[in-house]
C-alpha cells in the first residue's frame, strides 16, 4: 500500500470511530500525525475533530499549527475567514462565541500576522477595509501604519465606485470606525490641512445621514444586501437611525450631533484651536468663534489660517445642524424616521394681523355718521389674539406661533436665530465666506431642498430688517422660491398631489405671494394666492371665538413687520390668503380716486374674522357717501354678515343719505319666486332676527323699508336667510368664481 494511501486509510478510520468512540478516532490521528507529520489532511482532520466538539484550547492550538505550517492551504484560509466574519460579526450564538474565543488563544503576534494576511486574501475593497478596522481595533500600535492609508483607500473607493451620496458605505467605515481610531491616536503625527479634511468628510456624510429623504429605501450605496433591519424605532434612549439591508452593527448611528461633536472637539486640540480642549456644546462654540472673529483682521500668516479654518468650520457645522433641526420641524415630510414635536408642516408668511388697523387718507367734509352712531352705543370692537409668542425682541422682527399648536416653538426658534447668526458670521469677512462657498460647493448644498427652505425663510426675515436692502433680499427670496416650486411639482406622468400634500406643494407659492406683496406687486402676489385657494378645501364649521379672545387686545409696540409661522393646512391657509388679497386692495381702495369694484372685493373680504375689520368696513361706507353711489353687482353673490346688510340696507333710507346703491347682478333674476317663507315679513324683522342669531348683543332697530325699491327689498330679504351660511365657504367660492375679475382689479 503507498504513503498516500496510507494516510487516506487513516483518516478514514478516524471518521469513523468519531461517533462511536472519540477517544479511539483521536488515537489513530495521532499516529497518523507522527507517520506523515507534513500531511495537511492529517492536522485538518484533528483541527475538524476538536472544532466540532467545540474544545477551544486543542482546536485554537492545531489552527495555529497549520497557520504557521500550511499557509498556501485554502481550506485554511476558508477557516480563519469564517473565523474573522464571527470577529466582525455582533453575533451572539454559542458558535459565534466558540469562534471568537478560539481566536483569542493564539499568541497576540499570530493573531496580527494573520488578520493582516487574512486581509491580503479578500480582493473586496469594503470587506478588506473591515478586515484591516479588524486589525486597528485589537492592535492599536497598528493604527500609525495602516490608519492613514486605510482612511484614504475608504474615500478613494467611493470616488471609484460613482457612489452619488457621502451617505454611502465606505464613508460611514471611515467616519464612525476609522477616523475616531487616527484621531484619539496619540502617537499620530497628522499635519492639520489632513484633520481638517477628515472633520468634513465626517461632517458631509453625518448632515446628509440625518437629512436624508423619506423615499431612500434605507440600503446604503455600495453595501451588499444582507437581510433587512427592523427599525427599533419603540425602544427608548437615545434617537436611533437605521438603514435596512444591514447588519445591526453597522447600521445604527446613535447620536449622529454628539459624534460629530465628539470628532470636532479631539481635532480641535490636535489642530491648536483657541478655547478649551473639553466638549463643548454647538451654542457655546457658536459664541467663541464670534470672539475669535473681532481678532481675525489683526492676524497674519499662520495664526490667521488656523483661526480662519477655525472659524469656518466650527460656524458651518452649527449652521447646518440649526438650520436641520429647523428644517426639520416646519417641513418634517422631507426626512425619513424623525420625531418631531409638531406635527407639520410650518409656512413663515407676514403677519397680517395689522391689516384690519385704520387707513390714513384725506378726508373730505363729509363724515360718516353711521361710525358716530356705533361708537354712541358704546359698542367697543373686540380684537383677537392667539396664545401666541415669539424671538427676537430688540433683534430684529418677531416670529409669532400659537404655542399649544407648536409644543417645541422656543427650540424652533432658538434653532432659527442661531442658524441666522451662523450665516452671518460666515459672510462677515471675505476670507470667511470664501472657504464656506467652497465647502458649498464641495457638498452641494444647492441641491438640498431643506437646506434651501431655511435660505428662504431667512432671506424674507431678513428682508425688512435692513430697510436698505429689502427689494433686493425679497428678490433673493422670489429667486429661491421659484427654484423651490419647480422642484416640488409634479413631473410629466405623475398624478396632481391632493390633499395635505397639495399644501405642501404650494408652500413656496403661499411665500411668493407674501414676497409679491412686500415688493408691491399686488397682481402677481393675487395670482399665487388665487393659485392656492383653488387647491384648498374650506373647513365645513367656521372656528367659533370665545368672547375672552375675542377681547385679547393685539400687542400696541408691533409695528407690522413681524412674522408668523402658520400650520399649512386649510384651516389657517385660507384665512391667511383673504387677508393678504384684503391688503393687496386696501391702499388702492381708500385713495382719492374712485375704484367701486375693488371697494366691493374689500367689503367681500372685510367679513372674514369680524368684527376684526369693522373700522375698516366704515371707512369703506364713508367712501362710499362721500361718493353718493356705489356699484358692485356680485353683492348679493358673497356679502351675508348681518352687520353689513344693515349697514347697506339704511344707506338707501332717506336718514342714511338715499346714497344710489346698484348692487343687482339680474334684477329679474333676484326678484323671481321669492321664498314663501319670506313672503310679507318685514326687512326691518329680518335684519333684526339675522343679527340676533349672529350676535345677541347686537340689536338694532331702524325704518330702513322707507324708500327702498321693491327689488332691493327682497333681494336684502333672501340675503339675510342666508346670514347662516359657512363664511369662509362663501368667500372660497369668491376666490374661484372671480379669480380673472379679482387679479384684473389690480394693476
Amino acid at each position: 500500500m503507498s504513503a498516500l494511501k496510507d494516510c487516506e486509510f487513516l483518516v478514514q478510520r478516524a471518521r469513523e470511530l468519531v461517533s462511536e468512540d472519540p477517544c479511539a478516532a483521536k488515537a489513530w490521528l495521532i499516529t497518523a500525525r507522527t507517520l506523515y507529520p507534513a500531511d495537511f489532511n492529517i492536522q485538518y482532520e484533528m483541527y475538524t475533530i476538536e472544532r466540532n466538539a467545540e474544545r477551544t484550547a486543542s482546536a485554537g492550538r492545531l489552527l495555529y499549527d497549520m497557520f504557521i505550517n500550511f499557509p498556501d492551504q485554502p481550506v485554511v484560509w476558508r477557516e480563519i475567514s469564517v473565523i474573522t466574519g464571527a470577529l466582525r460579526s455582533d453575533c451572539q450564538d454559542k458558535h459565534a462565541q466558540f469562534l471568537r474565543g478560539l481566536f483569542e488563544t493564539l499568541p497576540g503576534r499570530v493573531q496580527c500576522e494573520m488578520l493582516l494576511k487574512a486581509t491580503e486574501q479578500c480582493f473586496n475593497t469594503l470587506e478588506k477595509a473591515e478586515m484591516l478596522l479588524l486589525l486597528l481595533k485589537r492592535f492599536p500600535e497598528s493604527v500609525v501604519q495602516h490608519g492613514v492609508n486605510l482612511g484614504e483607500t475608504l474615500l478613494e473607493a467611493e470616488v471609484s465606485e460613482s457612489l452619488e451620496t457621502p451617505v454611502n458605505c465606505f464613508r460611514k467605515l471611515f467616519v464612525c470606525e476609522v477616523l475616531p481610531l487616527i484621531i484619539n491616536n496619540v502617537d499620530m503625527r497628522l499635519p492639520a490641512s489632513l484633520l481638517q479634511k477628515y472633520i468634513l468628510k465626517a461632517a458631509e456624510f453625518y448632515i446628509g445621514y440625518v437629512a436624508r429623504g423619506p423615499s431612500s429605501d434605507g440600503q446604503m450605496q455600495g453595501a451588499p444586501e444582507v437581510g433587512s433591519l427592523t427599525s427599533p424605532g419603540a425602544s427608548r434612549g437615545p434617537q436611533r437611525y437605521v438603514i435596512d439591508g444591514l447588519s445591526e452593527k453597522s447600521s445604527m448611528v446613535v447620536e449622529p450631533w454628539e459624534r460629530l461633536l465628539d470628532i470636532l472637539a479631539v481635532v480641535g486640540a490636535r489642530c491648536e484651536w483657541q478655547g478649551d480642549k473639553g466638549q463643548r456644546s454647538y451654542v457655546d462654540m457658536l459664541q467663541r468663534v464670534k470672539e475669535l472673529c473681532r481678532y481675525l483682521p489683526s492676524l497674519e500668516g499662520e495664526t490667521r489660517s488656523r483661526c480662519c479654518s477655525q472659524v469656518v468650520i466650527c460656524s458651518v457645522l452649527v449652521l447646518f445642524r440649526s438650520a436641520f433641526l429647523y428644517a426639520s420641524t416646519v417641513q418634517p415630510a422631507l426626512f425619513q424616521g424623525l420625531n418631531v414635536l409638531s406635527s407639520g408642516p410650518w409656512i413663515l408668511l407676514e403677519d397680517l394681523s395689522l391689516v384690519y388697523s385704520d387707513v390714513e387718507v384725506n378726508r373730505g367734509p363729509v363724515k360718516h355718521a353711521h361710525k358716530k352712531r356705533k361708537m354712541a352705543d358704546g359698542r367697543e370692537k373686540p380684537m383677537s389674539s392667539d396664545d401666541e409668542e415669539g424671538l427676537g425682541k430688540g433683534r430684529g422682527r418677531h416670529i409669532l406661533v400659537n404655542k399649544a399648536e407648536m409644543p417645541g416653538w422656543s427650540e424652533t426658534l432658538e434653532s432659527f436665530r442661531t442658524a441666522r447668526e451662523s450665516w452671518d458670521l460666515l459672510h462677515s469677512h471675505e476670507s470667511l465666506e470664501t472657504e464656506f462657498k467652497k465647502i458649498c460647493a464641495s457638498w452641494k448644498t444647492d441641491s438640498w431642498l431643506w437646506f434651501r427652505i431655511f435660505l428662504t425663510d431667512m432671506i424674507i426675515y431678513q428682508a425688512s430688517v435692513s430697510k436698505q436692502h429689502t427689494t433686493g433680499q425679497y428678490r433673493k427670496a422670489l429667486s429661491s422660491l421659484h427654484q423651490m416650486a419647480a422642484v416640488q411639482q409634479p413631473q410629466p406622468g405623475q398624478q396632481s398631489p391632493s390633499g395635505q400634500a397639495s399644501l405642501e406643494s404650494s408652500r413656496a407659492l403661499i411665500q411668493q405671494a407674501s414676497c409679491h406683496y412686500a415688493l408691491g406687486e399686488y397682481r402677481m402676489a393675487c395670482e399665487k394666492l388665487l393659485d392656492v385657494v383653488s387647491g384648498l378645501v374650506p373647513p365645513s364649521h367656521e372656528p367659533v371665538r370665545t368672547l375672552e379672545e375675542q377681547g385679547k387686545v393685539k400687542n400696541k409696540s408691533r409695528k407690522g413687520s413681524d412674522l408668523r409661522l402658520l400650520p399649512c393646512t386649510s384651516k389657517a391657509i385660507l384665512p391667511f390668503c383673504l387677508q393678504l388679497m384684503l391688503a393687496c386692495f386696501k391702499l388702492r381702495v381708500f385713495t382719492d380716486s374712485r375704484d367701486d369694484l375693488s371697494l366691493g372685493h374689500v367689503v367681500v373680504l372685510l367679513q372674514h374674522d369680524w368684527p376684526q375689520g369693522e373700522s375698516l368696513f366704515l371707512k369703506a361706507l364713508e367712501k362710499i357717501c362721500q361718493q353718493a353711489s356705489f356699484q358692485y353687482e356680485n353683492f348679493f353673490n358673497y356679502v351675508t354678515n348681518i352687520d353689513m346688510l344693515e349697514e347697506f340696507a339704511y344707506l338707501r333710507t332717506p336718514e342714511g343719505g338715499r346714497i344710489q346703491l346698484e348692487l343687482l347682478p339680474n334684477q329679474g333674476m333676484l326678484i323671481k319666486n321669492p321664498s314663501p317663507a319670506l313672503a310679507g315679513v318685514e326687512l326691518n324683522t329680518l335684519l333684526l332676527q339675522g343679527v340676533q342669531t349672529i350676535d345677541r348683543h347686537h340689536t338694532v332697530t331702524r325704518g330702513i323699508t322707507k324708500g327702498v325699491k321693491e327689488d332691493f327689498r327682497l333681494a336684502m330679504e333672501r340675503q339675510v336667510s342666508r346670514c347662516g351660511e359657512n363664511l369662509l365657504g362663501v368667500l372660497h367660492r369668491f376666490c374661484l368664481n372671480e379669480k380673472i375679475m379679482i387679479i384684473q382689479s389690480l394693476p
